[in-house]
C-alpha cells in the first residue's frame, strides 16, 4: 500500500496539471469569453493521466535504477536517454491520443504536421527542466516536478495542436497579437 500511494498521487497530480495547461491555453485564447471547451480539457487530462503520468513515473524510476546518482556522467546519460526516447514518445502520444479522443478521422495529421517542430522546441525546454529534476529533486517527487514543468508545456502543446505549428515563434507571435487585440479593444471601449 505504501508504494501505491506515491504512484497514484504522482500520476493524478500530473494529469491535473496537464489538464490545467489546456485550461490555461483556452483562457488565454478565449479572453473575455465563456467559450471554454471542457471536453477538450478532459481529453488532455485523460491522455496525461492514462499515459504521461504513468509513463513518467516508471521511466524516471528506471533511469535512476540504471544510472543512479547525481554525477555529471549519470545526469548526462539520463538526459540523453530522456530526450532521445521518452520525449519523442510522449509528444507522439499527446498528438495522437488527443486526436483520437476528439474523434478526428486522421489521428496522425497533427503528429505529421507538428511533431518535428514540437520536438525541437522541447529540446529548448526539457533538458534544462530534467537537469534540475535529476540534480535537485528526490526520486519520489520527480514525477510531480515534471508535472509542474509540464503545466506550461501542456499549454504550449494545446496551443500548437489547436492553432500553432509546434514552434516557439508562432506561440510568441500569437501571444503578442492577442495582447495587441486586447489593448486595442480596451482603447475602443474607452472612447
Amino acid at each position: 500500500m505504501r508504494r501505491v500511494v506515491p504512484w497514484i498521487g504522482n500520476v493524478t497530480l500530473y494529469g491535473c496539471l496537464f489538464a490545467g495547461g489546456d485550461f490555461l491555453h483556452q483562457c488565454v485564447a478565449h479572453r473575455g469569453s465563456r467559450d471554454l471547451d471542457l471536453k477538450r480539457t478532459r481529453n488532455v487530462g485523460l491522455v496525461a493521466f492514462c499515459f504521461h503520468g504513468n509513463f513518467n513515473y516508471f521511466w524516471l524510476r528506471a533511469l535512476e535504477s540504471r544510472f543512479p546518482g547525481k554525477s555529471v556522467g549519470m545526469i548526462a546519460r539520463k538526459l540523453v536517454l530522456d530526450q532521445s526516447l521518452a520525449s519523442p514518445l510522449a509528444t507522439s502520444v499527446f498528438y495522437t491520443g488527443v486526436s483520437a479522443l476528439e474523434g478526428k478521422e486522421d489521428i496522425f495529421e497533427d503528429w505529421r504536421e507538428k511533431f518535428f517542430n514540437t520536438y525541437k522546441t522541447g529540446l529548448m525546454y526539457w533538458p534544462f527542466m530534467q537537469f534540475l529534476n535529476f540534480l535537485l529533486i528526490p526520486l519520489y517527487l520527480r514525477t510531480v516536478f515534471m508535472g509542474c514543468s509540464a503545466f506550461l508545456w501542456a499549454a504550449f502543446l494545446c496551443f500548437s495542436q489547436q492553432s500553432g505549428d509546434g514552434t516557439v515563434t508562432t506561440a510568441v507571435d500569437w501571444i503578442s497579437s492577442s495582447e495587441k487585440r486586447l489593448m486595442s479593444s480596451g482603447t475602443n471601449e474607452e472612447k
